[in-house]
């Protein structure tokens, strides 16, 4: 599969199981995420890298944010259950740091740079993906749980295993709905 096959036919898999991706291939699709365009070279993310007994702490974290929102106690049993979506959890985080040149706004979308660069580089080792944020994401308690602080963002969570199920090719939009040319 060439490079423009990769970012033409990418699309989000939510049946994921083991194995994720070794140390070697982990390595790769890190550097990928270093490599994404990033004004001032400020490196203004980070990534935690959650699998095997990581992942039963994710769940514990995701559970005391919904108690802590007093949510049912089916929406407690969904959020036991999330961070095994898939044998490998990058959280993709902002690390906002403070430059006469590179807005906020600018940091978030090379951290957001930096999520696809990490999807792409999984999915063109052989692994599928699906990127996801909802309410865990804005959670100041997953935050916390995390060691991000609550000023910065979770840019996503961004599950990575082997697909155990083929989807269908999702069907795209024309891209010439949102095109404006100027000729």
């Amino acid at each position: 599969m060439t490079a423009l096959e990769l970012l033409l036919h990418r699309q989000s898999n939510g049946f994921l199981t083991s194995p994720a991706p070794n140390e070697t291939q982990l390595q790769q699709i890190m550097a990928a995420a270093r490599a994404v365009p990033d004004h001032a070279g400020l490196a203004p993310f980070k990534f935690h890298i959650i699998s095997g007994d990581g992942l039963i702490r994710l769940s514990e974290i995701y559970v005391e944010a919904c108690k802590a929102k007093n949510t049912d106690q089916l929406k407690i049993d969904k959020a036991t259950k999330m961070a095994f979506r898939a044998p490998m959890t990058i959280v993709i985080s902002s690390k906002f740091k403070d430059h006469p040149k590179v807005p906020v706004q600018e940091q978030l979308v090379t951290a957001g740079c930096a999520s696809q660069a990490i999807q792409m580089a999984a999915q063109a080792q052989g692994y599928g993906t699906m990127w996801r944020t909802g309410d865990m994401a804005y959670s100041n308690i997953v935050k916390s749980g995390l060691n991000i602080d609550t000023d910065e963002e979770i840019v996503g969570f961004l599950y990575i295993g082997t697909e155990s199920k083929q989807l269908a090719v999702k069907k795209r939009k024309d891209a010439e709905q949102f095109i404006e040319r100027w000729c």
